[in-house]
């Protein structure tokens, strides 16, 4: 059960108001157990086309505290979901599996996988050549690869390294 369907939408200005939704109801429910909460993926990007999915980033002292907290979050509809193949952040849902509106990715404050996730978004953001870079790519993949999502991610992942490691050269 790995196939959902991959649909880009236009930008939308009201991703912003959803995440902004979504983070008063996280921080009320973790309080100080979080140092950190961001918007980050495609529709954190404006103008960006984008599966209407608002990815959250949460930061954490220690990964290692995040199962104290999975009934909180389940309270404010966020559903752990054990990805034993991610060792840098816990995942939650929002939503059914392949219909989801919401995830939430809760790793170490500045740990490589929070840096990398803000590189890649302010990247992105002051970049819009590459933003269109990335649009085109994305457009190509989710027609390709339109039934198979997790596909879709793995196949942006080398522009994503490319632009990481090009924005960590630029903050040197």
């Amino acid at each position: 059960m790995n196939k959902s369907i991959v649909t880009l939408h236009p930008y939308n200005p009201e991703w912003t108001n959803l995440f902004e939704y979504e983070k008063k109801r996280i921080t009320a429910a973790l309080g100080d157990k979080m140092i950190g909460i961001e918007h980050i993926g495609s529709t954190s990007i404006q103008g960006l086309k984008a599966k209407p999915i608002i990815d959250i980033m949460a930061g954490v002292q220690d990964l290692d505290e995040v199962h104290g907290f999975i009934s909180e979050l389940d309270e404010i509809e966020f559903e752990y979901v054990p990805k034993p193949e991610w060792k840098d952040r816990k995942f939650f849902r929002k939503g059914f599996w392949g219909k989801g509106t919401c995830h939430l990715h809760i790793c170490e404050y500045n740990s490589k996988e929070w840096e990398e996730k803000l590189l890649f978004r302010d990247h992105l953001m002051q970049h819009p050549v590459v933003t269109k870079e990335y649009e085109l790519l994305k457009e190509e993949l989710a027609e390709k690869y339109k039934f198979d999502r997790l596909v879709y991610t793995k196949m942006k992942e080398p522009f994503i390294k490319r632009v990481i490691l090009k924005a960590k050269r630029r903050s040197d």
